[in-house]
């Protein structure tokens, strides 16, 4: 079903009465030449870009709930490329110009919104740092304006410049940054995978991975075995446990991290703002709340909710930058299961299980990097090579010792 704004007026007049459902609800086959585990935006991406892009068929997607249903609906929906190092800057910046074509893509309104990103700095070499950061970021060709107090005060004049902690500098600006409707985007992958062939397989946990002389052969499921050729592991926060089932224990640890946003108010806050020494980052959904975030629950966890200390922590660092949201009221929160690894950089690589695959290890990055994630993932399944953008993210760096720690503050899960 394609759509056009000529369809949506025409079935807005008839009660919405006319859409067809969006994809097909098959039942498993026996075997598949590929099988992805995770029906997130991620595993979608994958799936879509091996139909896609490589031209292969008998593709099944296995989802333990709904697609959708994990960390693509639980975060805070912003897409940027302001990252600083050579392995991190060119897969983000691929990231980034697959999500500018992507509504044309896949014909479905994810609304991607450029509004823009500011991140603040607070000192000398806060600013130093966000200079360099801004130049590595021309450099690879995608854009950066480094702003002055007065320049951050022409585009956010509602925050707090004297803060007697952290009175604000500057900023560095991100145009092409924003946000995009996080179902939107698994929708519009679930819907183009499905029409390319790709059984989409919901309420069917897997529960072990099969493995002969080395080699994955299949999965085990609560709807059943099913035999496949090659299997994709992408699966966020519970990276670790499905690795388990083939024998691995991965350098990840999961973690949540709480969203939280408040009801509709009128439009105030029109780009992204971060708040790096707060930990705290808000922007403004089309619906009108403000949608914001902070730091993790610094204990592992699996627990989808979060704590009331971690609200707490990002309620005062709202209310330090931003006093004039005090009285908004705060109408739910979740919890993401984030899979952090010990440079804070995700993992796109052949595991030594022959024929398994590894996506995982996204941090903070998850959503933004959901196109060029399956572009990368699809090419190393159906090629055996990495993709150039993804080069770097291989398993055995925690090895060598050849990490892309961004934040630079060492191999500590819970610091990324």
């Amino acid at each position: 079903m394609g759509f056009s704004g000529f369809r949506v007026f025409r079935e807005g007049l008839r009660g919405n009465r006319g859409w067809a459902r969006q994809w097909r609800d098959p039942e498993p086959k026996p075997a598949y030449d590929i099988v992805i585990v995770g029906g997130g935006g991620h595993g979608l991406a994958s799936a879509y870009y091996l139909a896609r892009n490589h031209g292969l068929g008998n593709i099944a997607v296995l989802e333990k709930g709904y697609l959708g249903g994990g960390n693509v609906g639980r975060n805070t929906t912003i897409v940027r490329a302001n990252y600083f190092l050579p392995g991190n800057s060119e897969f983000y910046s691929h990231s980034l110009k697959l999500w500018e074509g992507l509504e044309r893509e896949l014909n479905y309104n994810v609304m991607h919104s450029q509004r823009g990103i500011i991140n603040l700095f607070h000192s000398d070499g806060q600013r130093d740092a966000f200079a360099r950061r801004g130049n590595a970021m021309i450099n690879q060709g995608d854009d950066a304006v480094l702003l002055d107090r007065e320049g951050v005060r022409a585009h956010v004049p509602y925050l707090d410049f004297e803060q007697t902690r952290f009175p604000i500098h500057g900023g560095l600006l991100h145009p092409r940054g924003g946000t995009a409707r996080h179902d939107a985007v698994a929708w519009g992958f679930a819907r183009r995978a499905d029409r390319r062939g790709v059984d989409l397989i919901q309420n069917c946990e897997v529960t072990g991975i099969d493995i002969v002389g080395g080699r994955v052969t299949g999965v085990q499921t609560t709807r059943g075995a099913i035999r496949a050729g090659k299997v994709g592991v992408v699966v966020a926060g519970r990276s670790g446990q499905v690795a388990a089932m083939a024998g691995l224990r991965l350098p990840v640890e999961s973690h949540v991290l709480q969203a939280f946003v408040t009801e509709g108010l009128k439009p105030v806050i029109n780009q992204v703002v971060t708040y790096g020494m707060g930990h705290f980052y808000i922007s403004q959904s089309d619906k009108g709340g403000l949608v914001f975030g902070g730091d993790l629950d610094f204990h592992a966890s699996y627990a989808a909710r979060g704590n009331l200390p971690a609200a707490e922590h990002v309620m005062e660092a709202g209310m330090t930058l931003m006093p004039m949201i005090g009285k908004a009221r705060v109408l739910r929160s979740w919890g993401g299961i984030v899979d952090m690894t010990p440079d804070g950089s995700p993992i796109i690589d052949k595991a030594p299980v022959e024929g398994l695959f590894l996506n995982c290890g996204w941090n903070y990055g998850g959503f933004k990097a959901v196109p060029a994630s399956g572009w990368a993932m699809a090419h190393l399944m159906a090629t055996g090579q990495p993709h150039a953008t993804a080069e770097r993210f291989r398993l055995d760096r925690f090895t060598t010792g050849h990490l892309l720690d961004e934040e630079g503050t060492g191999s500590q899960h819970n610091l990324h």
